[in-house]
């Protein structure tokens, strides 16, 4: 069976534009700054995000663990959202690695107010850990793809300095959340210290994520990147179509919004409660419907439609360059 995958948008695959960049990237030893198509990819990145330069890293996990390495020494107090990604999907690699220590906030949408941040820090005490660094997220995997303002991202990032604290943002799908808001995703990164984007998901390039932040900041993380194996040779080749994806790719991530709400409307009328989406998330309750996400995972697989498990009574689904809005039409013919 030609099954629908709508598992993740990092089962995209790079265009054939992507193809022959990477085939014909001029390339050089990154590790020594020789590679001329990662200094432009870095040049470009630090250029959209208004940051003063930008880091080209393997995955978004090992850009937001730079990050923190970056932001931290060991033992310190690391504020996240308590469905955060950092959180709950990178093997515990602040800990494990940075030696920090998480300390999480519940909230109802992903969004960190000032006002939950105030009563998240603890007062000055020899026996408690120093808080240094605050991760945010946009959009937010865990609550339905929901992309955060400029605004809320910007205030809580202005109260966080007030403390002295550090603020990361792990901007996985950032453009997803620029689209949504229709602004510059300048916007976002303009109050935050580091931010972290992914080429690999909705902008189809095959590997890649970049941190930027200011200059210094951005020197002490390729050193940081070379402890942890990242440095890489002749790695144009990846990072030419890691170009194309910034240049071209950013606009089209519109159409994969508009079809995961119309997949919404499709699910609803076959009587799925839903997280009304926002971006190219999609978040479907199977209480009511199955015993549990792992049983609606395998009904949806055995329609020849693929999705995740999202926890004991949800499942997931992402909208992205390999669906179509047939493909979309075609969900409401398997269900029926």
């Amino acid at each position: 069976m030609n099954h629908l995958d709508f598992r993740s948008d990092t089962i995209t695959h790079p265009t054939e534009e992507m193809r022959e960049a990477a085939a014909n990237a001029k390339v050089g030893d990154d590790v020594f700054g020789d590679d001329p198509t990662v200094n432009e990819l870095e040049q470009i990145a630090a250029e959209k995000m208004g940051k003063e330069a930008a880091l080209f890293v393997t995955s978004g996990t090992q850009g937001n663990l730079v990050s923190v390495l970056g932001h931290t020494n060991p033992g310190n107090e690391v504020i996240l959202e308590a469905d955060s990604h950092i959180y709950h999907y990178e093997v515990g690699g602040i800990s494990a690695i940075a030696g920090a220590i998480p300390k999480l906030i519940q909230t109802e949408d992903g969004n960190i107010t000032p006002e939950m941040l105030e009563n998240a820090l603890r007062p000055s005490n020899i026996h408690f850990p120093d808080t240094s660094l605050l991760c945010l997220e946009n959009t937010h995997n865990r609550h339905g793809g929901i992309a955060l303002s400029p605004h809320s991202i910007a205030e809580v990032a202005r109260a966080a300095h007030d403390h002295g604290l550090s603020v990361h943002l792990d901007g996985a799908r950032i453009f997803n959340a620029a689209i949504y808001h229709n602004v510059n995703v300048k916007e976002y990164a303009k109050e935050v210290d580091t931010i972290q984007f992914c080429l690999s998901k909705g902008l189809s390039a095959p590997v890649g994520s970049l941190v930027a932040g200011t200059r210094d900041f951005i020197e002490k993380a390729r050193k940081i990147r070379k402890r942890l194996g990242g440095g890489m040779r002749q790695a144009g080749i990846i990072a030419a179509p890691g170009i194309i994806a910034l240049t071209k790719m950013v606009d089209r991530l519109k159409e994969d919004h508009d079809n995961a709400r119309k997949l919404a409307e499709i699910l609803k009328g076959h009587g799925y409660k839903i997280i009304e989406p926002q971006t190219n998330i999609l978040v479907v309750y199977t209480d009511g419907k199955f015993e549990n996400s792992d049983e609606a995972v395998d009904f949806f697989k055995s329609k020849g439609i693929l999705c995740v498990p999202f926890g004991p009574n949800r499942i997931r689904f992402t909208t992205h360059r390999m669906i179509s809005a047939d493909d979309i039409k075609r969900v409401d013919e398997l269900l029926s």
